[in-house]
This record gives C-alpha cells, structure tokens and sequence, in this order.
C-alpha cells in the first residue's frame, strides 16, 4: 500500500491505484477462505499457499502492464487467503479452549508486525531505488521461499489426513468437488459492487449486475444440483449469530481498513512528510493492534463462555477512537495526541476480533466451528476490499468538490486548462501537494484535510451501525454446547497433558 502512493501512473496508467482500483487482489484474497476451511490436511494447504504467493510476487515484480500486475496481485491474494483462513483452523484444532484467546492475540501480533514492517520498508526503499526496480516485491518471493520448508516442518500433524468416508478421494476428486461456481459468482458479484462504489460516479447498471450475481450465487449455494459443497452453507448463514457476526465484523473491519489505507495519505498530503515517514505513522496503530488481541487473550479470554458485553464496549471504544481520529486529522495536531488515538484504534479493533470470535465459538454448535471460522475469514477478506474501494470512492468524490471549488472560487488565477490539469495530477498523488506553493499549497492542504475527515465520519457512523448489528447476535449458547465442551475439553486436556 505505502509503494502505491509512490505513484507509477507514467507506466501503468494516468488513474491513481489509490482512489481508481477497486483493488481486484484482496477480492481474490477472500474468495479460497473457504475452499480451505474444511481441508484439515494443514501442511498442504500452508506449503502450496506459499508457493502461489512466490509465484505472484515475481509475476508482479516484472510486470510491465497493468493486465500482468494484476494477475500477480491475483495469484499472490489467492495464496494469502490460504494461509489466512488455514491459521485460525490449526489454532482450534492445536490448543485448549482456556489458551484459544492467547493464541488468537498472537496471531494477530504476529500479522500486524507483518503489515508496520512492510510499509516501513516500502516507503524507506521505493523513493531510493524507484517504482521501476519494484524491489519491494523481489525482497518478499525469497522470504517466502525460506518461510515455506520451516512451516512445513513446524506444522504437527492434525490428524485430519482421514476423514470418515473421504478416506479413497483422490487429489484429482477433492478438486471436483470444490464449488467452483458459487466462487465464480461470489467473485464476480464483489468485485461489480466494488467498481461501482470505488469509481467517481457510480454506474448503477454495475449495481444491478452485483444484486443479480448475488442472487445467483445464493441460488447455487442452496441447491445440491448444483455443488454438494458450498463454500457458503446457507444453513449456516441461517444462524442469527453467525450471520450478525460475519456482517459486524467485517463492517468494523472496513472502518478500520479506511485508517489502514488513508495514514500514509494523512501523512503525506497534510503534513507534508515523506512515504518513508508515511510508513512510520502506521507503527502506532499497528503496534495497538499487535497488543489489543495479545492482552485481551492473555489476560481476559480464558474460558469458553460469553463475550458479548466485553465485546459491545470495545466496539464502542473503537468509534470513539475514530471519530477522535477525524477531529485531529489537521497539519498542526499533536503528534503525540495522534499517536495515541490511532494507537487506541489498533487496541480496540484487535480486541474486538478476539472477543468477537470468542463469542461467536460459544454461540454456535463444536460441529460446526470450522465451517464459522472459515466463513467469519471470508468476511473478514472482504472487508479488506471493500472498506478500501467504498473509502477511496467516498474519499476521492469528495476531494475533488473540494479541490474544484477551492480553484474555482475566484481567489486562483490561472488558464482553465492549468487547473483542471492540477487538479487531476492532485486526485492521483498526495506527493504533490508539497511541491505546490502558495494558494495552490493551501487549497490542496485543506481539501485533502477535509476529504480525510469525512471519510473517517462515515467511517464512524459505520461502526455505529455495525455495533447495534453485533449487539443482535445475542449471547445464548446452543442447548447442545454445554455438554459437547465438556467432553472436547477432556479430550483436548488428555493429549495435551493438561497442555502446560
């Protein structure tokens, strides 16, 4: 994300990634979660992963069009979403329910160390060495290839190689049932939704060509004739909590992606900084998302019961923190201050994951926690995607009104020609606003200030909105869940040891 804002638009194409994509490899980044939901087989599933996100990156690195780019983005997402999904399953079937939270917290720690070292050292490299090397994606295949041997020697066996009645399936007949079409219209309805509300002016006749997709993949996911495995079951999303959880999580997980992808802008456009000090700020609230699921599994999270007040309040703590965010979003606030408001979201959003999957565990059946887990990633996945397209889409109609009506207002004299120019150039890198000066400086200054703010307010009523969604999840277990802990909690206690 922070080399995007280097801006290769001379190569690829005049319309920013930033504001123009509606970022086609995090829709692919959500589309095999579920493919790998039930494939206990960890070891596999982690290793080949690894391979497509290898394959991916080297596409990428030597892409010399925008079709080639994606493609890589594409294969490096598919491979991610893997890896993604398969995490929160091994840490189910590995630990007892009293360290379930712990070790969710530091899977989190562990991506959110992943994600501020990234931006770090993207925006440190591409300024030197320049879009054109794109070493930032030739450094990531041979890491992954190193990652590759140690985690599939690390890995212990799940002994999910054999399940009842798959125990003959071929590689080539697990492949056969795969739900190829549900993926294909689950696809293809994300990504229509998220051209449409990513691009300047919303083409309805897209909107239209999303619902009717959406309404075919609902129809092939409900009717065997079409695949004996869906990656969505609709009896599952026929559960009140599962479906209110899958909904408010990813809904607070787009507010908190719009903070994700707009920092770095934030960074450079208002206060002038450099993509190097546009990676820095990421370090504060990634090192509160790092905490937030750590301390709350630690500390909190230590038996299988009911989150759902813990859960309430830390959605609540999570808006206030926003909207905090979108009052101090100026060239002159305190750094400190804002250090610790984006810090406080980071905190916020990782215990509200933590709890949120806690609770969501406790109100579904033990036979069906895979399937949960697998589709609660899905959400998740998407909410990569389209909390960047809907904020990028909010966020660039909105600074254009403002970068328009600030040069159009009489105080700015220039051919008409000049300025429609300035203003297309300013839509697509928040660079150039430094390099402006006087009026020119102030106008940009001030619209990019204004168009942060009012994408952090909608993100802000957002999370409201998602709050009162999970508040009607209820807290109630399944009858049958009482009894069915405790025998899994024997069993888990048994060959563990007591799991020291």
């Amino acid at each position: 994300m922070t080399s995007d804002l280097e801006s290769p638009h001379g190569q690829f194409s005049e319309q920013s990634p930033l504001i123009a994509e509606p970022r086609e490899y995090d829709s692919d980044d959500a589309a095999p979660t579920t493919l790998s939901r039930k494939r206990t087989v960890a070891v596999t599933i982690v290793v080949t992963c690894l391979l497509f996100i290898q394959l991916g990156l080297l596409i990428t690195a030597s892409a010399r069009t925008v079709s080639d780019f994606i493609i890589g983005r594409i294969l490096a997402g598919s491979g991610a979403a893997g890896i993604y999904s398969t995490q929160a399953i091994i840490v189910l079937e590995l630990c007892s329910k009293k360290r379930r939270g712990l070790f969710l917290g530091c899977l989190y720690t562990i991506i959110t160390t992943g994600v501020a070292a990234g931006a770090i050292l993207a925006g440190a490299l591409t300024p030197k060495y320049g879009w054109e090397q794109r070493l930032i994606y030739y450094i990531q295949s041979p890491i992954c290839l190193v990652i590759t041997p140690i985690l599939y020697f690390s890995i212990p066996p799940t002994g999910g190689e054999k399940v009842a009645g798959h125990e003959g399936n071929t590689f080539f007949r697990k492949l056969a049932r795969i739900d190829y079409l549900g993926i294909l219209t689950l696809t293809s309805a994300n990504l229509t939704l998220l051209y449409s509300l990513s691009s300047s002016t919303i083409p309805f006749s897209f909107l239209a060509a999303s619902l009717l997709l959406f309404v075919i993949f609902l129809i092939v996911e409900s009717s065997p004739k079409f695949t004996t495995e869906p990656i969505v079951p609709v009896t599952i999303l026929r559960s009140r909590g599962v479906l209110l959880s899958g909904i408010s999580s990813g809904g607070l997980m787009m507010a908190r992606w719009a903070v994700l992808f707009y920092l770095p802008v934030y960074g450079i456009a208002v206060r002038g900084w450099s993509p190097a000090q546009g990676g820095i700020i990421m370090i504060p609230t990634n090192a509160g998302f790092a905490l937030g699921g750590l301390i709350v599994g630690w500390i909190h999270i230590r038996k299988a019961r009911s989150y759902y007040t813990s859960t309430l309040i830390v959605s609540v703590f999570f808006g206030l923190s926003l909207l905090l965010i979108a009052m101090i979003s100026t060239p002159n606030s305190s750094i400190v201050l804002y250090a610790f408001a984006i810090f406080v979201n980071g905190f916020t959003s990782a215990a509200y994951l933590n709890y949120m999957v806690s609770h969501l565990l406790h109100i579904t059946s033990p036979s069906s926690h895979y399937i949960v887990t697998g589709l609660l990633a899905t959400f998740r996945s998407l909410s990569g995607s389209f909390g960047s397209a809907i904020g990028g889409g909010i966020f660039s109609r909105v600074l254009k009104a403002r970068l328009e009506a600030g040069f159009y207002d009489g105080g700015y004299h220039d051919h008409d020609d000049g300025r429609q120019e300035l203003i297309r150039k300013l839509l697509g890198s928040p660079a150039l606003v430094w390099q402006l000066e006087g009026y020119e400086r102030e106008t940009a200054i001030t619209a990019y200030q204004n168009s942060l703010r009012m994408m952090f307010l909608v993100a802000v009523a957002l999370t409201v909105l998602m709050t009162f969604v999970q508040a009607g999840t209820g807290s109630s277990a399944p009858v049958d869940s009482a009894k069915s802990d405790d025998g899994l909690e024997s069993e888990v206690n048994q060959g563990t040891g007591n799991e020291t």
